[in-house]
């Protein structure tokens, strides 16, 4: 039987990669990926010429079955997602519990996150801090912001290019006090990071390049600057 490789990969920069996650690349059977185009420009980048297995959120009901069945057949398999760690916010979950409900080895190589990327840069404690990922885009969205409101704990969450500006009004109105880091475009050429509160940031935010990929970190209710 083969084993299932979860492997993380850069988010924006493709130095980012670890060592021993091009080792794996190189060495496995077959690389299962979200889209070829994103893990091509990864792989060509590196020389890496391998099969390519497509699972994402639309297929992965359909190819999980035929995926076990070629590591249970003795194919060493990768998984990547699009960038990141794969599972983390991302299509994958389902992969990997297949796999260890069939008494597949799964085995994780570790490296770039854009939770923890963004915690570590944020200036907010981090000792104790829960993920949430995108909130609801409409039903159930105010009644997360209502829960969140009073969490004790650091919050983490990701937000697109199209719904900043409201994510942060947003914001302000539920976490008027509390101290945010809004992180843009995370290791890339263009990486930015906001700091203050929701209004401080917003009268900033009009007169910047608001396009790209962002990661929301917000201070725990009780913790002062």
């Amino acid at each position: 039987m083969g084993k299932l490789y979860v492997v993380a990969t850069p988010i924006g920069n493709l130095s980012d990669i670890t060592f021993r996650a091009i080792e794996t690349l190189k060495s496995v059977d077959l690389i299962i990926c979200e889209d070829t185009r994103v893990t091509k420009i990864l792989l060509d980048h590196y020389s890496i010429s391998k099969p390519l297995f497509v699972i994402n959120a639309q297929n992965e009901t359909r190819k999980i079955p035929e995926l076990i069945n070629k590591i249970r057949s003795g194919l060493n398999c990768a998984f990547v997602s699009d960038a990141g760690t794969p599972s983390i916010s991302d299509p994958g979950t389902r992969v990997v519990n297949a796999a260890i409900k069939d008494g597949i080895e799964v085995i994780g190589i570790p490296g770039p996150s854009a939770v923890t990327l963004a915690l570590s840069i944020s200036g907010l404690p981090t000792d104790a801090f829960v993920f949430e990922g995108f909130l609801p885009q409409k039903k159930g969205r105010q009644t997360k912001l209502k829960e969140l409101a009073v969490e004790e704990r650091t919050i983490v969450l990701y937000e697109s290019t199209y719904r900043i500006e409201k994510f942060l009004n947003e914001l302000n109105e539920y976490f008027p006090e509390r101290q945010i880091a809004v992180c843009r475009e995370l290791t890339k050429k263009f990486e930015e990071v906001w700091r203050g509160t929701a209004s401080e940031i917003l009268s900033d935010f009009s007169n910047k390049v608001t396009k790209g990929e962002f990661v929301v970190v917000i201070a725990p209710i009780n913790f002062k600057m």
